[in-house]
């Protein structure tokens, strides 16, 4: 099945008001109007309606990373789906490690996002990853699995056409290494396998399964080129407008 590749970008706590809206309206020039790939971007939140603004009339989803489990209430600091939603989020980034590993979200609460998230129409990237010590340990798909079956506990054959899973391992984000187009491949057959047990072919054939982790022009074309690698969910080279076309023009060049 031919999977249209999906390449996000996500800000991080990176950008100003002005810098944000810079270069959302670079990308919108650039690569706004590409039809062979899926575009995104998630800036941080307080600059989510100026750079939705900026990405008008081009087709590059305005994506959020992270939000609430919960719609309401005492929970300082956080954002709730309908919120996004009111600012024009389409897409909202779940489970990235630096939540897990740096926040201490667990497999359970980022499922109970990603429940909300769907339910309430947004699109989810789960991310899913496993750190260094258990890469060497030979542990990688006992972590990479567990959240792949307990962030998706709850959710329907029908909502996992609302789901991309990103596969960072968490030694290879921003840490300029990467893992070796042979080894992202690996991971992302197991997780393809495994979603075959706990779905069906219709499902495993659909899912977008992305690589996070260093993507760069200089490899962005032969990572997407392996067959269970459906895009990319980019960080630090999300920040130049010149960097991210460039990825995106790889990915159009694999599609055509």
């Amino acid at each position: 099945m031919s999977r249209t590749l999906f390449i996000a970008g996500n800000w991080k706590m990176n950008t100003s008001l002005d810098s944000g809206v810079a270069l959302a309206a670079g990308i919108t020039e650039t690569i706004g109007q590409v039809e062979a790939v899926d575009l995104g971007v998630a800036p941080p939140f307080v600059y989510l309606p100026a750079v939705g603004a900026a990405l008008a009339g081009g087709k590059i989803l305005l994506m959020a990373q992270n939000m609430c489990s919960e719609d309401h209430g005492a929970f300082t600091g956080d954002i709730s789906s309908a919120m996004l939603k009111d600012v024009g989020v389409r897409v909202v980034i779940l489970g990235h490690s630096e939540r897990r590993h740096v926040f201490g979200e667990s497999n359970e609460l980022v499922s109970r996002k990603v429940v909300k998230a769907l339910a309430d129409g947004l699109d989810v990237i789960l991310c899913v990853g496993e750190q260094l010590a258990d890469r060497e340990g030979g542990r990688t798909m006992d972590i990479v699995g567990e959240q792949v079956r307990v962030g998706l506990e709850g959710v329907s054959k029908a909502d996992m056409a609302s789901v991309t899973i990103a596969y960072e391992p968490v030694w290879a984000i921003g840490t300029g290494v990467t893992a070796s187009p042979d080894q992202a491949q690996e991971t992302h057959a197991a997780i393809r396998e495994l979603i075959g047990g706990l779905y069906d072919a219709e499902v495993t054939d659909a899912l977008r399964i992305q690589y996070g982790g260093s993507v760069k022009p200089g490899n962005a074309s032969e990572l997407l080129a392996q067959p269970d690698i459906d895009g990319a969910l980019i960080g630090g080279a999300s920040l130049k407008v010149e960097d991210f076309t460039a990825i995106v023009e790889a990915g159009v060049a694999l599609a055509q």
